[in-house]
Formats: structure tokens, C-alpha cells, sequence
């Protein structure tokens, strides 16, 4: 009997040694998930593409295209202002009356200055 007693604490023993490895196992296990799981939040939210950053890239893309509509607007003006200019004789005199200040050989024009009070 003295034999079986013995045997019995030494498996309880065992069987708790056992039991506390697997345990700490099991600690370290969700240790390393939950550093990994950190790691990979953080580059999502703040990383070299991440969330910051992709919202950061997509009002810089919205003010980029709003400029591109402008100017290309701009560019459209201009270009048929300077249609006008190449093809209407009507458009020329105009603008070399209004811009520069030119007549006619028989014409007088008057210009006033306007008084800043």
C-alpha cells in the first residue's frame, strides 16, 4: 500500500508540473497574439499606409482635382480668348480699344482717371 500511496502523490505531482506548463503555454501564447495584434492596429491606424495617412492621401487627391478643374476651365477661356484673337477682326479692334487704348485715324477718345477719395 505504502507503494501505491507513493506512486499516486508522484502522478499528482506530474500531473500538476503538467498542468502549470500548459497553463504558462497558453499565457505566452495569447501574450505573442496580443503583441502581434497590436503591432498590426498600430501600422493599420498610423503606418506608412495606413489609415491616417490613406485619408490624408484622398483629401490631398480631392484638392488636387478640384485645382486640375479649374485650371483646365482657365485653359479653355484662354484658348478661345486667343482663338478670338487669331480669327476676329471684330474681337481685335475691340481689344485694342479696350486694352490699349487705340483709335481710329479720325477718332478721339477720352479717358477719364478716377479720383480715390
Amino acid at each position: 500500500m505504502a507503494r501505491v500511496a507513493k506512486y499516486r502523490t508522484k502522478t499528482r505531482g506530474l500531473r500538476q508540473q503538467i498542468s502549470g506548463e500548459q497553463r504558462k503555454r497558453t499565457y505566452i501564447f495569447f501574450a505573442c497574439v496580443a503583441v502581434a495584434m497590436a503591432y498590426l492596429s498600430y501600422n493599420l491606424v498610423f503606418g506608412d499606409m495606413g489609415l491616417i495617412k490613406y485619408l490624408e492621401l484622398k483629401k490631398n487627391r480631392g484638392r488636387l482635382e478640384s485645382e486640375i478643374s479649374q485650371v483646365g476651365k482657365e485653359n479653355k477661356t484662354l484658348g478661345e480668348h486667343v482663338n478670338s484673337l487669331k480669327k476676329d477682326p471684330y474681337f481685335i479692334e475691340k481689344y485694342a480699344r479696350e486694352e490699349y487704348g487705340m483709335a481710329k485715324p479720325d477718332e478721339f477718345i477720352f479717358q477719364y482717371k478716377k479720383n480715390d477719395k
